[in-house]
């Protein structure tokens, strides 16, 4: 092989740093929609009614909280570390045209939510908010505090957020540890009204909710909570919960989940008042993202019904959970049923391939849904088979 001149190498090695920069960029703007998601093989294994089909929107590490946001063509993506990102879906035609992130250095951004030009972030140990109007500039500017009297504990520190039909901000607080008594703030929902600087408690005797949302109809609360965990594999039973009024209490920490009383305050005598489920969920299924569907995609009878992410068991002999339930109920929010409505996650030798965490409708009706453990955002649509 001849060798090459001075000239030459030097100007391979020029070409060379361009393309390998090139590249990097390519990368860098691809951002988290080129992180690693599920293969076809697992995708295929998602078990779903007749006429849904369950394909990928995005790819973004760590997928938590859904926000969509048709004003701007963004769905926005919490995660429970520093990052909250956006994926653009700008004509809605529900492909993915983006992913960038919008706002980094937060305290665990689990808790997101969307309203008249602001994204709100429930962080650990407080709530803050970032202008987000039309056109988009990324990535966002510098947040406004709002509050700083979150609890600022590890455990059960990812908040929820969402907003009620008259305005104000409902945050999920968890009880930080596995069963105790709750201080403070803790284990409590917590209700802003604007300026959102000081919260009045909603609800307590919670433990770990990560699931708020409100009904089309009557406009009441309803939120999922995480029962304990050592009482054994089959209880106590993770929940679905009904606010209708402030001030109610759901039993925490005298009930380890539905009607299971804790060891720790078995001899106490609980709450009189204490308000039981509306739906009682198997044993350590990780209750988590909660959505009432508004769309017109989905056959009629679909509508106002409820989706619930099962994240799936970490601490059960055989792993439950990795679904998506479905709660019928009629026009009041009265449950009729809760059923199994999408599978395939949980591998028949107890792997798994995904973990579901929060359910949110795209304006063109069809339903998204976050996975953190496979990296993705996916898109369930319907037509008739």
């Amino acid at each position: 092989m001849t060798p090459l001149s001075a000239p030459s190498r030097l100007i391979r090695a020029i070409t060379l740093a361009i393309t390998l920069a090139i590249t990097l960029a390519a990368a860098l703007a691809m951002g988290p929609a080129a992180a690693a998601g599920p293969d076809p093989d697992d995708l295929a294994r998602l078990r779903l009614p007749p006429g849904f089909t369950a394909q990928v929107f995005a790819r973004v590490p760590g997928a938590r909280s859904l926000v969509p946001v048709p004003d701007l063509g963004v769905v926005f993506v919490s995660t429970r570390g520093d990052t909250v990102h956006a994926v653009f879906d700008r004509d809605w035609d529900g492909t993915a045209e983006q992913v960038a992130t919008v706002a980094r250095g937060l305290k665990v951004a689990n808790g997101i939510a969307w309203r008249d030009g602001y994204l709100y972030v429930a962080e650990q140990p407080r709530l803050v908010r970032f202008a987000a109007r039309a056109p988009l500039r990324l990535p966002l500017g510098p947040p406004e505090v709002l509050f700083t009297g979150l609890p600022d504990k590890r455990s059960h520190g990812w908040r929820d957020a969402a907003f009620a039909p008259d305005g104000s901000l409902y945050v999920a607080v968890g009880s930080p540890c596995n069963i105790c008594m709750p201080r403070g703030l803790e284990g409590t929902i917590l209700r802003f009204a604007p300026p959102f600087d000081r919260p009045q408690v909603f609800a307590r005797g919670i433990r770990n909710s990560v699931g708020l949302a409100f009904h089309p109809a009557t406009g009441e609360l309803f939120f999922t909570d995480n029962g304990a965990d050592n009482m054994g594999d089959d209880r106590p039973p993770d929940e679905l919960n009904h606010a209708p009024r402030a001030g109610l209490t759901f039993g925490y920490p005298w009930y380890g989940g539905g009607t299971a009383r804790t060891p720790q305050f078995r001899d106490d005598t609980p709450p009189a008042d204490a308000v039981p489920p509306v739906v009682a969920f198997g044993a350590h299924v990780a209750a988590l993202g909660l959505h009432f569907y508004r769309g017109a995609m989905f056959p009629a009878e679909y509508r106002s019904d409820a989706f619930v992410a099962q994240h799936g068991s970490w601490n059960r002999t055989e792993p439950d959970g990795y679904r998506l339930m479905r709660i019928r109920m009629d026009p009041s929010g009265r449950v009729l049923a809760a059923e199994k409505w999408a599978e395939g996650w949980l591998l028949e030798d107890g792997g798994r391939w995904g973990r579901p965490v929060d359910v949110a409708g795209h304006p063109d009706g069809s339903l998204l849904v976050s996975d953190d453990y496979a990296g993705v955002v996916y898109r369930i649509t319907y037509s008739k088979p």
